[in-house]
């Protein structure tokens, strides 16, 4: 966990590790990973976009990617067409998804965990 101990303040009693639950992350070699480290996870529905702003970005991402008259053709070329799409994402678009946070985890208690209409509709290609 050399990438989390500068993070690590002794001040801290406790932290908690926030996961989607996806496969990679709840495998047995990845659980006990976390237990042998002594790392907590927070309880979270697996695969819920509605309660992760950034999948949304992500989700504009790829859409952008795949609106690009050309694709890109090399690991290179993807790299500079996502740092470009990034750069080009509004701020007003960054906070609608913090903004909207708050009705969607209402709307996750109302159903009682499961999934809702909260998800953000955001055009990528124009």
């Amino acid at each position: 966990m050399k990438s989390l101990d500068p993070l690590s303040d002794p001040m801290l009693v406790q932290w908690l590790l926030v996961h989607d639950n996806s496969w990679p992350h709840v495998v047995r070699v990845c659980r006990q990973f976390l237990e042998d480290e002594g790392i907590d996870t927070i309880d979270w529905p697996p695969h819920f976009p509605d309660l992760n702003p950034i999948e949304h970005l992500w989700d504009i991402m790829f859409w952008s990617i795949q609106c690009h008259q050309v694709a890109p053709q090399t690991v290179q070329e993807l790299s500079d067409a996502l740092v470009q799409i990034w750069e080009e994402i509004p701020h007003n678009t960054i906070c609608h998804l913090i903004r909207s946070m708050h009705r969607c985890c209402q709307a996750c208690i109302q159903e009682h965990r499961g999934h809702t209409k909260c998800c953000v509709q955001l055009s990528c290609c124009n």
